[in-house]
């Protein structure tokens, strides 16, 4: 047994040596079009592809900012027939960095879209922010900020316990802690976790309501996709985060069926997924 935990550190360093990216974000939509409509139309993005799967009867959209090989992009699924999800209580919102809050507002309601929180300072600070919602529901927080590489900017997730979320995206993915708010007055503490800072990468905020450990994960967001350059390897990594923290496998390392992009997924210990995926073979996957 004494020999185990000097590998185990070893192995424990890798996503910290890794080359590691949030890649994209996966949810369901109830109607294609309609979204990439919209956000593209009231977001500015650009749709950069599109495959449809008669034989498993679902539809992909990828857009976002910028090429899939440098840029994180949202992944839209659309699932024959279904034209409604529920989004659940964990799920919290998307964000996007504009340099103009009240400019994209204005054009967003110029174009029919449902403001849900008017532009302005956030509580007790200077940013200027706004909410949106877009065709099915789902929340986009607009951060006014000056010009930046990647303005999709955040994926915001709501967790019963932060300590163990912060040490588990730590440990399994090797993101650093940018930063940690703590707001008793409402009752909240947040914690941005990432590979680069803020305003150059897209981050997950992970939120953690005072008192509240458990919530509904609905079925309409799906998972975050992150790049690494050995699934095998930081499949290991996980499956001894997991024994520490909690969480589950959900997909042992090995190549996709029909495309062999090598994968693996897992839960963290709040039920949220992630799927690691190999670098070479997801550029492989946008030729």
């Amino acid at each position: 047994m004494a020999e185990a935990a000097p590998v185990n550190a070893e192995l424990l360093e890798w996503p910290k040596k890794d080359k590691r990216r949030l890649l994209h974000v996966v949810y369901r939509v109830g109607d294609l079009d309609r979204t990439i409509k919209f956000y593209t139309e009231c977001f500015g993005m650009k749709l950069l592809r599109k495959r449809d799967v008669p034989e498993e009867k679902y539809s992909n959209a990828f857009l976002g900012y910028g090429p899939e090989e440098s840029h994180f992009a949202v992944e839209l699924t659309y699932n024959y027939g279904v034209s409604s999800y529920d989004i659940g209580t964990g799920f919290g919102h998307f964000a996007i960095a504009t340099q103009d809050v009240y400019k994209m507002v204005e054009e967003i309601k110029a174009k029919g879209g449902t403001v849900t929180r008017e532009p302005g300072p956030v509580k007790g600070g200077t940013t200027v922010i706004a909410f949106v919602k877009d065709p099915d529901g789902y929340i986009f927080e607009l951060i006014q900020r000056g010009a930046t590489p990647e303005p999709l900017c955040q994926v915001m997730l709501r967790v019963g316990d932060l300590e163990r979320a912060i040490k588990f995206y730590e440990k399994a993915l090797g993101m650093k802690l940018l930063r940690k708010v703590d707001k008793p007055e409402y009752k909240y503490t947040l914690a941005m976790m990432g590979y680069a800072e803020e305003n150059e990468t897209t981050v997950l905020e992970l939120t953690y309501n005072y008192d509240v450990t458990e919530y509904t994960k609905g079925n309409a967001y799906g998972q975050v996709a992150i790049g690494t350059d050995d699934v095998y390897k930081s499949g290991e990594v996980v499956k001894l985060v997991i024994e520490e923290l909690g969480g589950k496998i959900t997909r042992q390392p090995g190549p996709l069926p029909g495309i062999n992009t090598k994968i693996t997924s897992f839960l963290d210990p709040d039920g949220w997924k992630t799927v690691l995926v190999d670098n070479e073979d997801f550029l492989k996957e946008l030729q």
